[in-house]
């Protein structure tokens, strides 16, 4: 069974402690960590939960198990080239980018639906209401925009979304505010649409459909293509 909740994020939480941990004193590579029952109350946390972010760990190949020996640091990983998405250009790559987020939010929006947790349903909820909000208030709302969009990622249970979504935020943010500046529908007319598309893929998350979710998140960016693009 799946971790839910308050043990799913406090799993998270371990696993970036024990990401710091890794490669200093005592976690150096090959060293042998200490044991679970140590481990746990050094961390603060309960046995279970230690083992979560342990399992992630052991599934990057950070560390390994030896029978009969303990877990133990792997070798130093080469070290990963940061992310870099170049800016958008023109307006060819301003469709593609559109485009290209169909599909990774399509599929991030039918996961959530399936690996959402009560308190992410939460997050996503409040995030929809917030940007709400801050269009009432007046404001552009395209931080609260991407909020929503981020939360959906977070929630999908594969924390490579989220991380693309955040290396993605500069070129979304660019993107959106393009979009409000060049509609040609009335401002009105165009938030109250955004606004009914939010709701829909909300609601399909809360309902764990995947494919109502997929659906709606697909349609709520390619409305967004239309909007800009008029197709």
């Amino acid at each position: 069974m799946q971790p839910q909740g308050a043990d799913r994020l406090l799993g998270d939480k371990v696993y970036e402690d024990l990401m710091q941990l890794l490669g200093t004193p005592g976690f150096e590579p090959r060293a042998r960590l200490p044991g679970e029952t140590a481990l746990a109350q050094r961390l603060g946390v309960s046995r279970p939960v230690l083992r979560q972010a342990l399992a992630r760990l052991r599934e990057e190949g950070r560390i390994y198990a030896r029978k009969g020996s303990g877990t133990f640091v792997t070798e130093a990983l080469p070290q990963a080239k940061p992310l870099s998405l170049s800016t958008l250009e023109n307006i060819a790559d301003i469709r593609a980018f559109l485009e290209f987020r169909c599909f990774m939010e399509g599929e991030a929006a039918a996961r959530a639906a399936l690996a959402r947790s009560t308190d992410q349903m939460h997050h996503i909820r409040l995030c929809r209401e917030r940007f709400e909000q801050a269009l009432a208030d007046g404001s552009d709302a395209v931080a609260e925009d991407i909020a929503f969009h981020d939360a959906v990622a977070q929630a999908c249970g594969n924390r490579f979304f989220g991380m693309t979504m955040n290396a993605l935020a500069p070129q979304t943010r660019f993107s959106i505010g393009l979009s409000r500046s060049l509609a040609g529908r009335p401002q009105g007319e165009r938030r109250t649409g955004v606004c009914q598309e939010h709701a829909a893929v909300e609601q399909a998350i809360e309902q764990q459909d995947s494919a109502a979710a997929r659906q709606a998140m697909e349609a709520h960016l390619r409305g967004g293509i239309a909007r800009l693009f008029g197709n």
